[in-house]
């Protein structure tokens, strides 16, 4: 069984395998919607693992005997238990603005090369380090008295079964993890004044971590599920469920959605100051290594665009007809860096500010739906040029395939696009991968599958991909719009 916690909406999903292939049915999907109390920003975890009991509960009910349990979240954020194991406050969420304001204050105390350099993940300002520190900087009463520390999936671990665990791909992503040294980073701690006792040895994906408690059981009269660690953190989940064709190839993946994100597994962490500079970050994958990370503001700015058409119109605008008006349109005319400050922000009319921003840039800019539609995608399919090449170089690799997965995948000409920009073998789906994944490391726990490559091989089996292949004629067209769109970057 499979809890999926993502930031903005939850679901329990139920696999089938039958020892050759695998299918899910989602048995329950619910909103999470974080609470704005007095000036904070908090997750109402109490109602998300009400509505995980809902879902064990459905689940059992619809199909009987469940082997185990695997769950997934968001990353960075976090709760603290005290010395009775009582949950001392609700976690806070990461875009609370308490945890950005001090970040200056960490960076007098570690600069922030060093951190990267300690820890290897990306040094925004939303990663768990910085809420820590500002628990700490407050006083706060949930710091002082803290006993353990559990990012978000460890808490939901905990309130199942009553076991205190930090699990290693969710962990780096705290920034408070060496991922080299395969450590909480003693470096960090103690220069931020945070005490080891918090941090608990640190479990790999795949490891049983107990079955449910019986105080759990008895309230929803179940049986004794046992819980295994999946890769908790959502992107590694992703990762691991990747349908790699031939692993003999470099391949890199993105991940399509409201964000991309975009990223090639590594032998080791690749932790050099052009990385840093560059913006990327290296998180820990479902077998204790690593992959190179970049985000990418991926399908936010087309789905902001189309909340605005629809208003105008009066009308829904499906998604189909979005992009049928970007097919009609003229390739390749202008285009945008979707990772602006204003393309990342929530914008009443974001045409207008796309239009505004290639006008800025001496390009015509873009008119109505079709044109405005064909100069996002078109955009994105640049930027993931630009990125890829960044990692590939990044880890001294020629990339020879591309994997696509996730819901923006069902976008076809996007996905051809992408497929012609960087002249890369695209192979296009599951839009499941990060249930896939998080399935597979439940496998291998269980001992069903033995190792990731043969869970790969069975998410090409379960599932359906499509292959876009570069077309040659279009190679010349879209090197020399790469070219202005590197000119439009500086």
């Amino acid at each position: 069984m499979i809890f999926d916690f993502g930031a903005s909406s939850g679901r329990a999903v139920v696999a089938a395998f039958n020892g050759k292939t695998f299918s899910f049915d989602e048995t329950h999907r619910f909103e999470n919607r974080p609470v704005l109390a007095t000036g904070t920003f908090y997750w109402d975890i109490l109602r998300l693992f009400s509505e995980l009991k809902i879902g064990l509960q459905k689940s059992v009910k619809r199909h009987g005997r469940i082997e185990s349990i695997g769950l997934d979240t968001w990353g960075v954020d976090f709760g603290l238990i005290d010395k009775n194991g009582k949950l001392l406050a609700n976690p806070i969420h990461y875009r609370d603005a308490r945890r950005s304001a001090l970040a200056p204050e960490v960076y007098k105390v570690l600069p922030e090369y060093e951190l990267f350099q300690l820890a290897g993940n990306f040094t925004l300002s939303i990663m768990g380090l910085f809420h820590l520190f500002a628990l700490k900087a407050d006083e706060a009463s949930e710091f002082q008295n803290a006993h353990r520390f559990l990012m978000m999936p460890d808490l939901f671990h905990y309130l199942l079964t009553g076991e205190v665990t930090n699990e290693y791909a969710d962990a780096t992503t705290s920034l408070l993890y060496n991922q080299t040294a395969k450590r909480w980073e003693p470096k960090i701690l103690d220069a931020l004044g945070f005490p080891r006792s918090l941090f608990s040895d640190v479990i790999l994906p795949g490891t049983r971590i107990g079955e449910i408690q019986e105080s759990v059981r008895s309230e929803l009269e179940v049986p004794a599920i046992p819980v295994i660690a999946v890769a908790t953190h959502d992107t590694a989940s992703a990762v691991a469920g990747v349908p790699v064709a031939d692993a003999r190839r470099a391949w890199a993946f993105l991940s399509m959605g409201t964000w991309v994100v975009g990223g090639m597994e590594t032998a080791k962490p690749v932790i050099t100051e052009e990385v840093f500079r560059a913006g990327w970050g290296n998180e820990g994958n479902a077998l204790g290594g690593t992959f190179l990370a970049n985000n990418i503001n991926g399908l936010w700015v087309i789905q902001q665009c189309r909340e605005k058409w629809a208003k105008d119109s009066g009308k829904d605008i499906g998604w189909d007809e979005v992009v049928q008006a970007a097919l009609k349109a003229r390739p390749l005319q202008a285009f945008i860096d979707v990772d602006q400050a204003c393309f990342a922000a929530p914008q009443p009319d974001m045409p207008r500010v796309i239009a505004e921003w290639c006008r800025e840039k001496g390009q015509k800019a873009p008119e109505g739906l079709g044109q405005t539609a064909r100069c996002v995608y078109e955009s994105l399919a640049l930027k993931f040029r630009y990125r890829l090449q960044q990692a590939a170089g990044f880890a001294g690799k020629r990339l020879e395939l591309l994997h696509l997965v996730g819901g923006g995948t069902q976008n076809v000409p996007l996905c051809q696009w992408t497929a012609d920009c960087t002249g890369l073998p695209a192979m296009a789906g599951p839009t499941e991968t990060t249930a896939a994944g998080n399935l597979l490391m439940q496998l291998k726990g269980t001992g069903e599958i033995r190792t990731l490559e043969e869970g790969r091989e069975l998410v090409r089996r379960s599932t359906q991909v499509r292959e876009h292949l570069p077309e040659p004629q279009a190679r010349a067209a879209w090197d020399e719009a790469y070219a202005r769109y590197l000119q439009l970057l500086g």
